[in-house]
């Protein structure tokens, strides 16, 4: 690639391949430039994507411009933007090596760690595997907090994972429960909810009391139901060997060999947290799943999560890990969308003040 002023510096990629920089003299505003190539034509038809769709989204999301030329890619754009990205492929590349069937959002998922941390290994994180779904999608961590996460819940007895909707809280933590039964790590899945009522009298809605807390109780179906096919899962909630509940529910017993989830946490008042933290029994694990900006509670009742964030920080074997808009992995607009959200939030205390 030809640019006036500048001068070319070698340098090696991360496989030892020899990389060409145009870098600009001093003195000049010449965007910085390098090539970087490929001699596998099939690893390179992943990295790029269909239709170079990959490439698209780094020179969007880094602001560069990407020109793929038979083997080789050339990054041209801000100097750090253009070391972010060679390493970003580099990263994407060893992946494809390794059999991993990269997709578009692994892309973001990767340009988001290495703009955190741009010395982090991506294969550590990404074929970190969790667990394999009945339709064989392989569930791993897509974030330097997930992979936190997940490490967390590896070596603690009890997880608290608290940040906003779309960071997978509940998802890992029930992919990690699956696993662990189908393991036979423990004997059982627990999987419990309070049921804030949202505005819905309960008196009012139809059924016993099984059908009136089961909207609240939905998403752990949805997510259970996404490990495993759907004979499966109804075989194991009739055994009881996987059980979905109310919080409510759980007052009274001792959960022994079983790893239980309590989600939406904040809406769980300081005594309802406090019964279900002592319900824990031999060879049990729990995680608490949370977002403490997300509270349905009447005014006069203090969350249970807000008060074991508290009071629980410094007891051994017990872990917090706190997730961030940066960790949502929903739709691509999701995290512009809180995003838009809290800043609206911010101005109306603003103004108020």
């Amino acid at each position: 690639m030809a640019c006036s002023g500048m001068r070319h510096i070698i340098a090696m990629d991360s496989n030892g391949k020899e990389d060409r920089l145009l870098a600009p003299k001093l003195g000049t505003d010449q965007p910085w430039s390098q090539t970087k190539v490929f001699e596998d034509p099939q690893i390179l038809q992943v990295l790029v994507g269909e239709r170079n769709a990959h490439l698209k989204i780094i020179e969007k999301q880094l602001d560069l411009r990407l020109h793929l030329r038979g083997t080789q890619i050339t990054i041209s754009g801000e100097r750090p933007q253009v070391e972010l990205a060679d390493r970003l492929l580099d990263e994407l590349a060893g992946l494809v090596r390794k059999g991993y069937p990269l997709y578009p959002n692994d892309v973001l998922y990767g340009i988001r760690i290495l703009s955190e941390n741009i010395h982090r290994r991506l294969h550590e994180i990404f074929l970190d595997k969790v667990f394999v779904t009945s339709s064989k999608r392989v569930i791993t961590p897509k974030s330097i907090k997930q992979k936190e996460y997940i490490e967390a819940i590896r070596t603690h007895d009890i997880v608290f994972g608290i940040g906003p909707a779309g960071t997978g809280k509940t998802y890992l933590a029930m992919a990690m429960a699956v696993a662990a039964l189908t393991a036979d790590q423990v004997r059982r899945i627990i999987l419990v909810r309070p049921a804030v009522e949202a505005g819905e009298k309960l008196g009012f809605l139809p059924g016993d009391l099984a059908e009136k807390v089961n909207p609240y109780l939905r998403p752990l179906y949805d997510a259970l139901h996404d490990m495993m096919d759907f004979e499966k899962a109804s075989r194991l909630l009739a055994r009881g060997t996987i059980e979905v509940a109310p919080l409510a529910f759980m007052r009274g017993r001792t959960l022994n060999e079983a790893f239980v989830i309590l989600d939406e946490a904040q809406n769980t008042t300081s005594e309802q947290m406090k019964m279900f933290l002592t319900r824990l029994g031999l060879g049990s694990k729990a995680v608490i799943t949370g977002d403490v900006t997300q509270i349905d509670l009447p005014e006069n009742k203090p969350s249970g999560l807000v008060e074991a964030m508290e009071l629980l920080g410094g007891i051994r074997g017990l872990r917090f890990v706190f997730f961030s808009n940066a960790d949502v992995v929903r739709h691509r607009l999701v995290q512009d969308i809180i995003e838009a959200y809290e800043s609206a939030e911010v101005r109306s205390v603003r103004s108020e003040e």
